[in-house]
C-alpha cells in the first residue's frame, strides 16, 4: 500500500497552470477528529473509525487504530443508494469525522483496499465477500 497519491495541504495562490496535465482533486479541509473507512459488500456495510492525527492516514499505518463503529443515521442507506445508482456490489468509503461528529464523504474507490481491516477488527468482511461471490444473501 505504498503507492499511493499523498494529500497535501494546499492554498488557492498555490494552485497554478502546472496542474493543467492532469486531473485532480481539491477538497475542503475538514478539521477532523478521525477518519471513517466504510467497505460495502453485497449488503452488508462495515465501519472502521481510524484514529491517527494524520492528514492523510495512509501514510504512516503504524501510527493508526482501528475500531468498529455504527454508522450515524442516514448514512446506510445513503450508501445503498450511492451503490444501486453505479451498479456497485462493493464499494471502499472514505469519510472524515468533523470535531462536531459529523462525517464528511470524502470518496468511493469501487476496488479499494479492505482486508487489512479484518484482522485489526474481527469484521467478518472475507466471509461477506465469500457470500457475495457465492450468491448468497449477505443481510
Amino acid at each position: 500500500m505504498s503507492n499511493v497519491v499523498k494529500v497535501a495541504e494546499v492554498s488557492a495562490t498555490d494552485i497554478d497552470d502546472g496542474v493543467a496535465g492532469t486531473a485532480h482533486l481539491f477538497q475542503k479541509r475538514i478539521p477532523k477528529t478521525a477518519d471513517v473507512r466504510v467497505t460495502v459488500i453485497g449488503t452488508r456495510v462495515f465501519c472502521v473509525r481510524i484514529d491517527s492525527h494524520l492528514l492523510d492516514w495512509r501514510t504512516n499505518y503504524d501510527r493508526l487504530t482501528y475500531t468498529p463503529v455504527e454508522p450515524p443515521p442516514g448514512i446506510a442507506p445513503a450508501l445503498r443508494h450511492y451503490m444501486d445508482h453505479f451498479g456497485l456490489v462493493f464499494g471502499a468509503f472514505d469519510f472524515c469525522v468533523a470535531e462536531d461528529g459529523q462525517w464528511w464523504f470524502l470518496e468511493c474507490n469501487p476496488s479499494g483496499q479492505w482486508y487489512w481491516l479484518e484482522p485489526e477488527t474481527g469484521l467478518p468482511m472475507c466471509a461477506a465477500l465469500a457470500d457475495l461471490l457465492e450468491r448468497k444473501t449477505t443481510t
